[in-house]
């Protein structure tokens, strides 16, 4: 298990080199390749390339009125009160709720005796002579590669979710 240091320096450190060129798809799933580059711990110019993909199910709306249905189970009174003023306000509020995989076994590691830059420069060029829109290219650090992944999702769920509620309200969905 990472110690609490090394997380927020998993999350400090993720750079997103190269972000997908669409976002999240509101009426359907969507799934991202991944190429993510970390510098191997205490070896000198020797680096992790890990490849796989991402796959993000169709966002789905969760209303204020649905949270307020919820059971407050172990909950006072103020948090009823504030479940009944979400649902009295819900015109104002809509959440969505992001479904992702990260699918382990479409994960290829390889490790590539050369300095960072370099190896970055390679992947670059390959991702650019692919020409594949739905492609990433993270660098991390290699303890906490997954939580730079994780990092990365959280930022495209981010990044995409206004987007997403605009299609929703087009279409007269909340």
């Amino acid at each position: 298990m990472l110690s609490e240091d090394s997380f927020h320096f998993a999350i400090e450190n993720t750079q997103v080199i190269l972000a997908p060129q669409q976002r999240i798809a509101t009426f359907g799933s969507t799934s991202f390749h991944f190429h993510l580059v970390t510098e191997m711990m205490d070896r000198v110019d020797e680096v992790c390339v890990r490849q796989g993909r991402l796959h993000a199910e169709r966002p789905q709306i969760i209303t204020p009125g649905h949270l307020a249905h919820l059971s407050l189970e172990n909950f006072g009174e103020k948090a009823r009160d504030f479940a009944d003023w979400l649902e009295e306000h819900s015109e104002r509020f809509a959440f969505l709720k992001y479904g992702f995989q990260i699918r382990k076994t479409d994960v290829v590691e390889k490790i590539v005796a050369s300095p960072l830059e370099k190896v970055l420069d390679r992947v670059r060029r390959e991702v650019r002579d692919e020409d594949e829109p739905m492609t990433a290219i993270i660098q991390g650090v290699d303890e906490g590669w997954e939580v730079c992944l994780l990092k990365f999702t959280v930022d495209l769920i981010h990044q995409s979710a206004g987007g997403n509620m605009g299609d929703f309200r087009k279409r007269g969905l909340i």
